[in-house]
């Protein structure tokens, strides 16, 4: 087995145990966006294509109600497309040095940054004798899979069972609140924790999108300054 393969295989073996709690998740979470698309009547088509060619998981169940089944708004679905994702432009700046030097899978890295992506590529300790960038591409390239697998799985189940589908997009929230418990229990540091739920308190009490900007530019500006003055450079220990 020549050394190219090798590094291949290990860093596959390494990656896919610290997958399965996204796989577990994006299962049922993609399960869910495909039941709930064909409940209100969309195609199966349109579900998967989303799910292959947009990936955006938040925004795929808020266009379900806000798009495909409102009055058609370019403008509108511009915009709220810009606040529903502009948090990616933050995940963005911190992977800029981790996937500087990606090479040709730089593109697909791009596109398939997702939370749960990030939140493993970004705070996981990767072993020296794992290699680096075939690591960033398997976890992302199975959470993908975990993903597409869970819609057309969704889109299956919801063909053939009809069932109350209230409430069942709050399986994205859920997920979102286990991600934040696991960093808080592993992290020793929750300066950033602590800044990401001061920043959103618009949001909770407003309990509009549109302070989802506000919180991101309030919690960029805040870790910045953490930042600047932490003499080590970093946030998280």
């Amino acid at each position: 087995m020549n050394t190219k393969k090798h590094d291949l295989i290990s860093a596959l073996k390494y990656a896919f145990p610290i997958t399965i709690p996204v796989l577990i998740g994006y299962i049922f979470l993609g399960m869910a966006y495909g039941i709930l698309m064909k409940a209100k009547g969309l195609d199966t088509s349109l579900a998967v294509f989303l799910s292959l060619f947009a990936y955006c998981g938040s925004m795929q169940y808020t266009a379900i109600n806000y798009l495909f089944l409102a009055p058609f708004n370019p403008l509108y679905a511009l915009v709220l497309t810009l606040m529903v994702n502009s948090r990616v432009a933050f995940y963005g700046i911190s992977m800029a040095s981790k996937y500087k030097s990606i090479g040709i899978l730089k593109p697909f890295l791009i596109f398939s940054l997702s939370d749960e992506t990030f939140s493993i590529v970004c705070s996981h300790n990767i072993p020296e004798n794992i290699n680096k960038k075939a690591f960033y591409f398997f976890v992302s390239f199975m959470n993908y899979c975990y993903w597409n697998i869970g819609t057309l799985l969704g889109c299956l189940i919801g063909s053939f069972i009809t069932f109350n589908t209230k409430g069942l997009d709050f399986v994205l929230t859920a997920l979102f609140v286990v991600i934040f418990t696991e960093q808080w229990l592993e992290s020793k540091d929750h300066r950033g924790a602590l800044i990401g739920l001061l920043c959103s308190i618009p949001i909770l009490i407003f309990k509009t999108n549109i302070f989802i900007i506000l919180a991101m530019i309030l919690i960029f500006l805040a870790i910045s300054i953490i930042y600047k003055y932490n003499e080590d450079g970093k946030i998280y220990e």
